[in-house]
């Protein structure tokens, strides 16, 4: 089902409203949001809409994809669904940070710790 839509490179004047508009010539628009950043409110230049049905959003796809909305030409797409994160202790590289014991700041407290075995200060 491609009912979601994914819209990118959208210019930052365009609201929530000029995408329902745009893309209602194709079918019902359920919903339609610019994507905004959370402290300054401004729009992160994509946004997401959702069709009542499968073939109106094929059409919106088609018809809007590489257009221009308010000046700039837009990329039109099937929204990927993102699943839920990989657990904690998975192999993924979205969690992988590469390695074991090492720490921020070079081998300092190594040093220290060694010091201090040795019972220097």
């Amino acid at each position: 089902m491609i009912n979601r839509i994914h819209i990118g490179n959208l210019a930052y004047a365009v609201t929530d409203d000029t995408l329902k508009n745009t893309f209602e010539q194709f079918g019902t628009v359920q919903s339609a949001v610019v994507v905004k950043d959370k402290v300054s409110g401004r729009s992160k230049g994509f946004g997401f809409v959702e069709m009542a049905s499968e073939e109106e959003a094929a059409a919106a796809i088609e018809k809007l994809n590489k257009t221009p909305i308010e000046g700039r030409t837009v990329f039109v797409s099937e929204a990927k669904s993102t699943g839920p994160f990989p657990s904690e202790g998975s192999s993924s590289p979205r969690h992988s940070f590469g390695g074991g014991k090492r720490r921020f700041g070079g081998n300092k407290g190594r040093r220290f710790e060694k010091k201090e075995a040795n019972g220097e200060e």
